[in-house]
C-alpha cells in the first residue's frame, strides 16, 4: 500500500514539474514579475478612458 502511495506521488510530481515547465515557456520564461499587454482592455491608457462622461452633443 504505501508502494503504491509513493508511485502516486512521483507521478504527481512529474506533472507538476512539466506543468510548470511548459506554462514557463509560453509565457516567455518572464517570471511573473512583469506583466504583458494581452488585450486593449489591459492597457492603463484604455481604461482611463472609459470612466469619462460622454458629451451629449455627440448625436
Amino acid at each position: 500500500m504505501l508502494k503504491v502511495l509513493l508511485i502516486v506521488a512521483v507521478i504527481a510530481f512529474v506533472v507538476w514539474t512539466l506543468v510548470r515547465i511548459s506554462l514557463k515557456r509560453l509565457d516567455g520564461g518572464s517570471g511573473g514579475s512583469q506583466s504583458r499587454l494581452i488585450a486593449p482592455d489591459d492597457d492603463p491608457d484604455f481604461l482611463r478612458g472609459l470612466d469619462r462622461r460622454k458629451d451629449v452633443d455627440d448625436g
